[in-house]
């Protein structure tokens, strides 16, 4: 059986039910890409590493069985969440037509004048005049 490579854990804060029973939206107050070590947890299901994080997940039910946060266990009020990461890819780039030109990064070139000011690298003041030129 083929396991994922990668899956990404986020943390909440304990939900707190609401007036009607549905829990409170909630915010991940930390998160972790951790990648396949090739190895078994003590749990005996494969071992995840990454980000300060340590877990053991079912690659079946997406259960995270074991978990250490930066070399401790899960504090109480705390709960995880598992989705699959597919790493390496991005989103693709839309085919529209581009209208601007890229600057290169570090600045590139210089820009070119506008016909207002000096142009840049410029003296903004004149240059002084050589004696015996008059």
């Amino acid at each position: 059986m083929s396991h994922p490579q990668s899956y990404e854990i986020l943390l909440f804060p304990e939900p707190e039910e609401s007036a009607t029973g549905t829990p409170a939206p909630g915010t991940a107050i930390r998160s972790a890409v951790v990648a396949a070590t090739g190895d078994t947890g003590t749990s005996g299901y494969p071992r995840y590493a990454g980000e300060g994080m340590v877990a053991d997940i079912d690659p079946a039910s997406h259960t995270v069985e074991a978990l250490l946060v930066d070399g401790a266990e899960l504090d109480y009020g705390l709960t995880v969440r598992v989705a699959e990461h597919i790493g390496g890819t991005e989103e693709p780039e839309t085919e529209e037509p581009k209208t601007e030109r890229a600057e290169p990064a570090g600045g590139g070139e210089a820009p070119e004048p506008t016909g207002e000011g000096p142009a840049p690298g410029t003296p903004s003041a004149p240059a002084p005049e050589e004696p015996g030129n008059s």
